[in-house]
């Protein structure tokens, strides 16, 4: 594999990893969310402007993530052949991910519609799972287990 295959590696790290830092940040906006007195309307705007612009961001970022993932797979064929099941793990994963980002665009819209039923202990833990899906993906990767 060439010099392009390193840009598209490199420059796919960048965007996962940007990412997933969007995925880190949007469901701590949901714990403040939750935490908002019901008559403080100016502040609870505020972090539903900051959640939706941050939510946008992040799926753009999770586009660009996903088609130079794409093209490592399909055009430089990281992964494929014998001895790459990890590569099905991760896979799985990406998707947990996706879908994981889809339940926080349903939250986004529940807090939008003052619909929200969650305690900001709920938000707490369910802000960990976006860690534990990054650094099961990033194991998959790195040390590629089977």
């Amino acid at each position: 594999m060439g010099s392009s295959y390193l840009w598209v590696k490199a420059f796919h790290i960048v965007f996962v990893a940007s990412w997933f830092a969007g995925l880190f940040y949007l469901p701590r906006i949901f714990v403040n969310l939750a935490q908002v007195a019901p008559d403080s309307h100016a502040e609870r705007e505020r972090l539903l402007l900051m959640a939706r612009k941050l939510y946008r961001f992040a799926n753009g970022l999770m586009v660009v993530a996903l088609l130079l993932g794409f093209l490592m797979w399909l055009g430089y064929g990281v992964g494929l052949g014998r001895g790459n099941s990890w590569m099905h793990a991760k896979l799985l994963l990406v998707l947990a991910t996706i879908g994981y980002q889809h339940v926080c665009r349903r939250l986004l819209r529940d807090f939008e519609q003052l619909a929200n039923k969650r305690n900001h202990r709920w938000y707490r833990v369910f802000n960990e799972t976006s860690v534990l899906l990054f650094t099961a993906i990033v194991v998959l990767v790195v040390v590629k287990p089977f």
